[in-house]
């Protein structure tokens, strides 16, 4: 079954995280380092958009913390026009602000060395954009009652 995946999209790393195929947990994956130009990324990217059959990609954009688009949402926007030219599956955002910070604060509380947390922190934040959108997805669904049809 298909699945969902996140990007946290940085300077330097791209930060990956997959529902499992019921879209109920979400789990960390790896994080890509970028490479100079986009066509290894975009081949990364489209390579474990095949290996965990994902069906839909949200993308963290990184606004400002009065909501509005910066420099670096700027950015993330480019990204996702590139990424549009090489995937053929959907693309969506979701508001990021202070997924890296709650990142470091859950590998921080979990014992992760800083060492570790340099390595881990891109897909940790990843999975937290993908949680916040399957939450913000879930409470927009209407809710089903006992009678109500599948």
């Amino acid at each position: 079954m298909p699945r969902i995946m996140a990007l946290d999209v940085g300077e330097k790393t791209i930060g990956v995280a997959f529902t499992d195929e019921t879209e109920t947990y979400v789990f960390p994956g790896m994080t890509i380092l970028r490479q100079q130009g986009k066509k290894r990324d975009m081949a990364a990217l489209r390579q474990l958009i095949q290996e965990q059959d994902v069906k839909e990609i949200v993308v963290g954009m990184p606004l400002m913390r009065d909501g509005t688009r910066g420099i670096q949402a700027e950015k993330v926007e480019q990204f996702i026009a590139t990424l549009r030219n090489h995937v053929r599956i959907p693309i969506k955002t979701e508001d990021e602000r202070l997924t890296t910070f709650e990142a470091e604060e859950l590998l921080r509380a979990a014992g992760r060395r800083r060492e570790e947390q340099k390595r881990t922190i891109d897909s940790v934040a990843a999975a937290l954009i993908l949680q916040s959108y399957l939450s913000r997805r879930q409470r927009a669904a209407p809710e089903r009652t006992d009678d109500t049809e599948p």
